[in-house]
């Protein structure tokens, strides 16, 4: 079984983790709070310098227990994102073998991700959210784990022209999306945030922003383009979480 823990449990209790376990949570922690090279997903950085982040750890992402051990935490989570600060999120770290690391390209994670996203989903006991569309080629669809919809965000180690995508473990982040309630386009808030968040993203990466990246909702976006970006501006030419989400109608 495993449990949510906060940043400040495991800055307390991180050495009883397992090596790989502390690893990745204090080079995810170097990233997101560096002041020099800011990171530019500016909730993601308050959410984790204000301990409103959850961490959860997941084996091998291609294996069974990994998606148990998901599936888990995505419940465990949305039983609680509401009271755990304005910018909620759930960063899920898997086990990431040598093989992995060393062999895998940017492709080869992006089919990692659909799978572990798929297989997850056919997990859930809880029908799909009536307001939200089944099909990831509607602009409103989001994925969804027990009746709560989430903005999904993958990281991995073969990224390297996008380094804001560039973690060290294979990681995906889960954000609720009532944390867009307020940074949408129809919010001064929102439309300052995102446009900050623009600017820091290019000086980061040191290219443009990917073309996907837009606002939740516009007839003209679609979200499951930009839960996994690759480091050109290409996409799949369909979504591979599709076949699933027609299956679960």
């Amino acid at each position: 079984m495993v449990h949510l823990k906060s940043k400040s449990w495991l800055d307390h209790n991180g050495k009883e983790l397992p090596d790989w376990q502390q690893d990745a949570f204090r080079k995810f922690g170097h990233m997101i709070a560096d002041d020099e090279r800011m990171y530019p997903c500016i909730p993601g950085r308050q959410g984790y310098l204000t301990d409103s982040l959850r961490f959860g750890f997941a084996a091998d992402p291609r294996s069974d227990q990994a998606i148990d051990e998901t599936a888990q935490l995505l419940h465990q989570y949305g039983e609680c994102s509401r009271d755990t600060g304005r910018y909620a999120s759930l960063v899920i770290f898997f086990e990431t073998p040598k093989d992995m690391t060393a062999n895998f390209t940017v492709e080869d994670y992006e089919q990692v991700f659909w799978s572990v996203l798929s297989r997850v989903s056919a997990k859930d006991p809880v029908p799909w959210p009536t307001h939200i569309p089944q099909d990831p080629s509607h602009h409103a669809w989001e994925f969804c784990y027990s009746g709560h919809p989430y903005f999904a965000f993958c990281g991995t180690p073969a990224h390297q022209v996008r380094r804001s995508r560039w973690t060290p473990y294979f990681l995906i982040t889960f954000q609720p999306r009532w944390v867009f309630e307020e940074i949408n386009d129809s919010t001064v808030f929102g439309r300052n945030m995102k446009s900050l968040i623009r600017q820091k993203l290019v000086e980061y990466d040191g290219v443009p922003a990917h073309p996907s990246l837009k606002w939740y909702g516009q007839t003209d976006n679609l979200e499951w383009e930009q839960y996994f970006l690759r480091d050109d501006e290409s996409v799949a030419p369909k979504c591979p979480f599709a076949s699933m989400a027609m299956k679960k109608k």
